[in-house]
Protein backbone atom coordinates (compact mmCIF):
# COMPACT_ATOMS: atom_id res chain seq x y z
CA UNK A 1 0.00 0.00 0.00
CA UNK A 2 2.57 2.65 0.96
CA UNK A 3 3.74 2.22 -2.57
CA UNK A 4 0.45 2.58 -4.08
CA UNK A 5 0.46 6.27 -2.17
CA UNK A 6 3.36 6.42 -4.23
CA UNK A 7 3.01 4.88 -7.60
CA UNK A 8 -0.75 5.28 -8.60
CA UNK A 9 -0.10 2.67 -10.57
CA UNK A 10 -2.83 -0.36 -10.74
CA UNK A 11 0.12 -2.87 -11.07
CA UNK A 12 0.51 -3.11 -7.15
CA UNK A 13 -3.61 -3.62 -6.76
CA UNK A 14 -3.22 -6.88 -9.21
CA UNK A 15 -0.11 -8.12 -7.43
CA UNK A 16 -2.17 -7.87 -3.71
CA UNK A 17 -4.80 -10.18 -5.46
CA UNK A 18 -2.65 -12.78 -6.82
CA UNK A 19 -0.60 -12.99 -3.74
CA UNK A 20 -4.06 -12.83 -1.69
CA UNK A 21 -5.46 -15.83 -3.72
CA UNK A 22 -2.52 -17.79 -3.49
CA UNK A 23 -2.50 -17.11 0.32
CA UNK A 24 -5.96 -18.21 0.68
CA UNK A 25 -5.19 -21.63 -1.34
CA UNK A 26 -2.28 -22.11 1.12
CA UNK A 27 -4.15 -21.16 4.03
CA UNK A 28 -7.02 -23.26 3.65
CA UNK A 29 -5.37 -26.22 2.61
CA UNK A 30 -2.43 -25.21 5.83
CA UNK A 31 -5.29 -25.04 8.18
CA UNK A 32 -6.79 -28.44 7.98
CA UNK A 33 -3.15 -30.15 8.37
CA UNK A 34 -2.30 -27.65 11.10
CA UNK A 35 -5.63 -28.38 12.70
CA UNK A 36 -4.88 -32.61 12.34
CA UNK A 37 -1.51 -32.16 13.65
CA UNK A 38 -1.81 -29.96 16.32
CA UNK A 39 -5.54 -30.19 17.86
CA UNK A 40 -6.99 -33.76 16.76
CA UNK A 41 -3.80 -35.90 17.33
CA UNK A 42 -4.29 -34.71 20.75
CA UNK A 43 -6.94 -37.65 21.04
CA UNK A 44 -4.89 -40.46 19.53
CA UNK A 45 -7.35 -42.86 18.57
CA UNK A 46 -10.55 -39.98 17.93
CA UNK A 47 -10.58 -38.54 14.43
CA UNK A 48 -13.24 -36.62 12.32
CA UNK A 49 -13.11 -35.71 8.77
CA UNK A 50 -14.82 -32.78 9.29
CA UNK A 51 -12.51 -31.78 11.89
CA UNK A 52 -10.43 -29.64 9.42
CA UNK A 53 -13.20 -27.56 7.99
CA UNK A 54 -14.18 -27.17 12.22
CA UNK A 55 -11.31 -25.65 12.77
CA UNK A 56 -11.03 -23.62 9.94
CA UNK A 57 -14.26 -21.86 10.43
CA UNK A 58 -13.44 -20.98 14.32
CA UNK A 59 -10.46 -19.79 13.15
CA UNK A 60 -11.76 -17.64 10.50
CA UNK A 61 -15.08 -16.45 12.07
CA UNK A 62 -12.99 -14.91 14.75
CA UNK A 63 -10.21 -13.41 12.49
CA UNK A 64 -13.57 -11.19 11.12
CA UNK A 65 -14.33 -10.66 14.76
CA UNK A 66 -11.19 -9.56 15.64
CA UNK A 67 -10.67 -7.37 12.22
CA UNK A 68 -14.33 -5.64 12.78
CA UNK A 69 -13.60 -4.53 16.33
CA UNK A 70 -10.54 -3.21 15.48
CA UNK A 71 -12.36 -1.14 13.09
CA UNK A 72 -15.43 -0.37 14.94
CA UNK A 73 -12.13 0.63 18.21
CA UNK A 74 -10.29 2.81 15.55
CA UNK A 75 -14.04 4.75 14.16
CA UNK A 76 -14.83 5.09 17.51
CA UNK A 77 -11.48 6.86 17.99
CA UNK A 78 -12.01 9.33 15.14
CA UNK A 79 -10.21 7.36 13.17
CA UNK A 80 -10.81 5.70 9.79
CA UNK A 81 -13.82 8.81 8.87
CA UNK A 82 -13.65 6.67 5.07
CA UNK A 83 -15.97 3.77 7.48
CA UNK A 84 -19.52 4.30 7.32
CA UNK A 85 -22.61 2.56 8.22
CA UNK A 86 -23.05 0.54 5.09
CA UNK A 87 -19.00 -1.01 5.26
CA UNK A 88 -19.86 -1.91 9.07
CA UNK A 89 -22.86 -3.18 7.98
CA UNK A 90 -20.84 -5.31 5.49
CA UNK A 91 -18.58 -6.74 8.67
CA UNK A 92 -21.28 -7.10 10.57
CA UNK A 93 -23.12 -9.33 7.89
CA UNK A 94 -19.58 -11.16 7.61
CA UNK A 95 -19.15 -11.81 11.53
CA UNK A 96 -22.93 -13.33 11.49
CA UNK A 97 -22.82 -14.99 8.80
CA UNK A 98 -19.48 -17.01 9.28
CA UNK A 99 -20.91 -17.74 13.04
CA UNK A 100 -23.81 -19.63 11.24
CA UNK A 101 -21.11 -21.41 8.84
CA UNK A 102 -19.12 -22.15 12.46
CA UNK A 103 -22.46 -23.61 13.92
CA UNK A 104 -23.45 -25.70 10.74
CA UNK A 105 -19.99 -27.03 10.72
CA UNK A 106 -20.35 -27.91 14.81
CA UNK A 107 -23.65 -29.75 14.17
CA UNK A 108 -22.59 -31.67 11.25
CA UNK A 109 -19.69 -33.14 13.11
CA UNK A 110 -21.78 -33.51 15.90
CA UNK A 111 -24.79 -35.08 14.04
CA UNK A 112 -22.77 -37.75 12.16
CA UNK A 113 -20.99 -38.91 15.48
CA UNK A 114 -24.24 -39.21 17.05
CA UNK A 115 -25.89 -40.59 14.76
CA UNK A 116 -23.72 -43.38 13.55
CA UNK A 117 -23.12 -44.02 17.55
CA UNK A 118 -19.52 -45.58 16.85
CA UNK A 119 -17.77 -45.69 20.61
CA UNK A 120 -14.33 -45.10 19.20
CA UNK A 121 -15.79 -41.24 18.12
CA UNK A 122 -18.54 -40.66 20.55
CA UNK A 123 -15.89 -41.08 23.38
CA UNK A 124 -14.45 -37.31 21.85
CA UNK A 125 -18.27 -36.26 23.19
CA UNK A 126 -19.37 -38.10 25.52
CA UNK A 127 -15.94 -36.74 27.83
CA UNK A 128 -16.77 -33.20 27.11
CA UNK A 129 -20.77 -33.10 27.47
CA UNK A 130 -21.01 -35.11 30.80
CA UNK A 131 -17.27 -34.67 32.81
CA UNK A 132 -16.86 -31.59 34.88
CA UNK A 133 -15.35 -29.04 34.35
CA UNK A 134 -15.74 -29.30 30.03
CA UNK A 135 -19.79 -30.04 30.43
CA UNK A 136 -20.62 -26.03 30.77
CA UNK A 137 -18.01 -25.13 28.53
CA UNK A 138 -19.71 -27.35 26.23
CA UNK A 139 -22.72 -25.84 26.37
CA UNK A 140 -21.58 -22.37 26.87
CA UNK A 141 -19.63 -22.50 23.89
CA UNK A 142 -22.61 -22.88 21.87
CA UNK A 143 -24.18 -19.86 23.59
CA UNK A 144 -21.35 -17.53 22.77
CA UNK A 145 -20.71 -18.24 19.63
CA UNK A 146 -23.99 -19.12 18.18
CA UNK A 147 -27.04 -18.04 19.89
CA UNK A 148 -25.96 -14.61 21.31
CA UNK A 149 -24.13 -13.58 18.02
CA UNK A 150 -27.56 -14.58 15.93
CA UNK A 151 -29.67 -13.05 18.29
CA UNK A 152 -28.03 -9.78 18.56
CA UNK A 153 -27.03 -9.45 14.91
CA UNK A 154 -30.31 -10.27 13.25
CA UNK A 155 -31.34 -7.23 12.55
CA UNK A 156 -30.22 -4.60 9.99
CA UNK A 157 -29.63 -2.03 12.40
CA UNK A 158 -27.82 -4.42 14.63
CA UNK A 159 -24.98 -4.69 12.25
CA UNK A 160 -24.89 -1.11 11.42
CA UNK A 161 -24.08 0.09 15.08
CA UNK A 162 -20.48 0.35 16.39
CA UNK A 163 -21.50 -0.08 19.90
CA UNK A 164 -23.54 -3.91 18.94
CA UNK A 165 -20.32 -4.60 16.89
CA UNK A 166 -17.83 -3.42 20.14
CA UNK A 167 -20.24 -5.91 22.03
CA UNK A 168 -20.61 -8.67 19.42
CA UNK A 169 -17.09 -8.75 18.57
CA UNK A 170 -15.36 -9.88 22.40
CA UNK A 171 -18.11 -12.24 22.70
CA UNK A 172 -17.00 -14.30 19.42
CA UNK A 173 -12.87 -13.86 19.79
CA UNK A 174 -13.67 -15.43 24.30
CA UNK A 175 -16.40 -17.58 22.84
CA UNK A 176 -14.30 -19.45 20.29
CA UNK A 177 -10.79 -19.07 23.25
CA UNK A 178 -13.31 -21.38 25.35
CA UNK A 179 -13.92 -23.30 21.90
CA UNK A 180 -10.33 -24.51 21.66
CA UNK A 181 -10.04 -24.60 25.19
CA UNK A 182 -12.47 -27.63 24.98
CA UNK A 183 -11.11 -29.35 22.24
CA UNK A 184 -7.37 -29.41 23.67
CA UNK A 185 -7.67 -29.64 27.27
CA UNK A 186 -9.84 -33.46 27.80
CA UNK A 187 -7.07 -34.73 25.98
CA UNK A 188 -4.01 -33.47 27.61
CA UNK A 189 -5.19 -33.43 31.36
CA UNK A 190 -7.96 -36.00 31.27
CA UNK A 191 -10.46 -35.40 34.59
CA UNK A 192 -7.62 -33.35 36.10
CA UNK A 193 -8.62 -30.22 33.90
CA UNK A 194 -9.31 -27.19 35.38
CA UNK A 195 -10.42 -23.51 34.42
CA UNK A 196 -7.57 -21.18 36.74
CA UNK A 197 -6.18 -17.69 36.62
CA UNK A 198 -2.98 -19.42 34.78
CA UNK A 199 -5.26 -19.88 32.10
CA UNK A 200 -6.96 -16.54 31.87
CA UNK A 201 -3.71 -15.15 32.61
CA UNK A 202 -1.67 -16.84 29.08
CA UNK A 203 -5.01 -15.72 27.38
CA UNK A 204 -4.45 -12.02 28.31
CA UNK A 205 -0.36 -12.01 27.46
CA UNK A 206 -0.60 -13.31 24.14
CA UNK A 207 -4.00 -11.25 23.30
CA UNK A 208 -2.03 -8.38 24.73
CA UNK A 209 1.27 -9.03 22.51
CA UNK A 210 -0.97 -9.10 19.13
CA UNK A 211 -2.90 -5.95 20.03
CA UNK A 212 0.89 -4.70 20.62
CA UNK A 213 1.69 -5.43 17.36
CA UNK A 214 -1.16 -5.08 15.30
CA UNK A 215 -1.32 -1.50 16.59
CA UNK A 216 2.29 -0.59 16.42
CA UNK A 217 2.09 -1.40 12.69
CA UNK A 218 -1.13 0.49 11.99
CA UNK A 219 0.45 3.88 13.01
CA UNK A 220 3.30 3.68 10.90
CA UNK A 221 1.29 3.46 7.60
CA UNK A 222 -2.03 5.18 6.38
CA UNK A 223 -4.78 3.40 7.31
CA UNK A 224 -6.31 3.42 3.73
CA UNK A 225 -3.95 3.72 0.37
CA UNK A 226 -5.16 7.09 -1.27
CA UNK A 227 -4.13 5.89 -4.88
CA UNK A 228 -6.42 2.27 -4.73
CA UNK A 229 -8.24 1.58 -7.60
CA UNK A 230 -11.57 0.55 -5.53
CA UNK A 231 -11.26 3.68 -3.18
CA UNK A 232 -13.96 5.88 -4.85
CA UNK A 233 -16.06 2.66 -5.46
CA UNK A 234 -15.71 2.18 -1.70
CA UNK A 235 -16.70 5.69 -0.87
CA UNK A 236 -19.76 5.67 -2.21
CA UNK A 237 -20.65 2.02 -1.19
CA UNK A 238 -24.45 1.97 0.15
CA UNK A 239 -26.46 -1.25 0.71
Amino acid sequence: MAAEDIDPSTKYWYKNRVVSTIFLIFFGVSSSVAAWDWVMSIDTHWFSTMFGWYVFASWWVTGLATITLIVAGLKSAGYLKVVNSNHLHDLGKFVFAFSIFWTYIWFGQFLLIYYANIPEETVYFIERMRNSPYSWIFYLNIILNFVLPFLLLMTRDAKRQLSMLKLVCPIIIVGHWFDFYNMITPGVMKFEGALSLLDFGIAMVFASAYLFVILTALTKLPLFGKNDPMLQESLHHHI
